[in-house]
């Protein structure tokens, strides 16, 4: 299955396509099993991608990015999908993290800050999932005292991607309880393993994905500097988050999209080579039908995606419909990857073949950025 050019790009985006390829199939993808093994990529590979330009392309020139658009990040997830090179945390790195600073932080906070992720130096998480909250952001428990000129913060997160390697940490906590949503602040803080008040915990084992490195954080008594509060005072971190869901849950489908693309693309291969009474088993009615109907799942999700990117890229894209697109895109995932799994037979059961991880990769997307019933339950408040 031939990728087709996405609308949103040009020839400058796939040189720089090419690029990402390059380092994702030379570098990235040779040390899944690697990453898989620890829980984590190797954090040199950060600072690797940063060398080549290929971090902070969204990120305006001034503060050390490329000053490109969310197409170049949308093109970086395609291709770190389409090598097998999933460990890397790019999307929520620069796709979320950077982001937020680039709307909320102040001049000099952005200069210190972005910088830093864009070169690989830094790595980027943020944390809102709580042991006892997930999708629901308002009941998060996580408390933010504020202590003179610090913010002293209690509390644990848990699902945290990054969470191992980050060095900035964006901590959505209530700074007063009893304001509800308006009490929920973001607080962004400077860590490594010896901060006072900070410890990581353990990588948490997943049924996939297991080269990304996902924690639980534990803070006691966390001091953040009062003047490091986004957005420059208290109560607006539940508004910022809505605000940035949106591109969230886009990369979201992004991600799911790319690996639909993927699954139909491998599975044609191997059926096309796989023998079955005495032919491939391409050539068999059944396997052309299943493939043919995954292949037009996958041509119609991506015009919708496609149009959600060029969108997003006029800043037109809405909540509505990025909960559409996120919902809608994921769960056609786990439909192809399961039939094209099929297809493979017992070999789909097996992780020497990319079927497998894309099996189990696939099945959180139904989940994070908001799980999908959240999603319909946010499109059908719109009708």
């Amino acid at each position: 299955m031939t990728a087709v050019r996405p609308r949103w790009s040009d020839d400058e985006l796939e040189a720089a396509r090419d690029l990402a390829r390059r380092y994702f199939e030379k570098e990235v993808a040779p040390n899944e099993e690697k990453h898989a093994a620890q829980g984590h990529p190797d954090k040199l590979l950060y600072g690797r991608a940063g060398q080549l330009g290929l971090l902070g392309m969204t990120i305006p020139e001034e503060y050390g990015g490329g000053g490109g658009s969310f197409a170049h990040l949308a093109m970086l997830i395609q291709e770190q999908l389409r090598s097998g090179g999933g460990s890397m945390g790019f999307a929520v790195s620069e796709g979320i993290v950077a982001h937020y600073l680039l709307a909320y932080a102040t001049e000099e906070q952005k200069q210190r800050w972005l910088p830093k992720l864009c070169s690989g130096e830094w790595v980027g998480s943020i944390a809102m999932t709580e042991p006892g909250t997930g999708s629901d952001l308002q009941a998060i428990a996580t408390r933010a005292e504020r202590v003179g000129d610090e913010y002293v913060v209690t509390g644990a997160k848990t699902f945290i991607s990054n969470g191992h390697l980050c060095d900035l940490l964006i901590v959505a906590a209530k700074t007063d309880p009893s304001q509800g949503a308006a009490g929920i602040s973001l607080l962004v803080a400077e860590v490594d393993d010896s901060t006072p008040g900070f410890t990581r915990g353990q990588l948490i084992k997943k049924i996939g994905q297991k080269g990304q490195d996902t924690t639980e954080l534990f803070f006691d008594e966390l001091r953040i500097p009062a003047t490091q509060v986004l957005g420059g005072q208290e109560g607006l971190g539940f508004y910022q988050l809505m605000e940035q869901l949106p591109q969230e849950r886009l990369i979201t489908a992004v991600i799911a999209q790319a690996l639909t693309e993927n699954a139909v693309a491998v599975t044609i291969d191997y059926t096309k080579e796989r023998q079955a009474f005495g032919r491939s088993l391409f050539s068999l009615q059944n396997t052309r039908f299943e493939l043919a109907e995954c292949a037009t799942i996958a041509r119609v999700n991506g015009v919708f995606l496609d149009d959600c990117i060029e969108r997003h890229l006029r800043g037109e894209l809405d909540a509505t419909t990025a909960s559409m697109a996120k919902y809608w895109i994921t769960d056609r995932t786990g439909e192809v990857v399961d039939r094209c799994q099929q297809l493979f037979g017992g070999y789909g059961y097996c992780l020497e073949y990319p079927i497998a991880r894309m099996y189990t990769d696939n099945r959180v997307l139904r989940i994070l950025a908001g799980a999908n019933e959240v999603m319909k339950e946010l499109i059908a408040r719109s009708l």
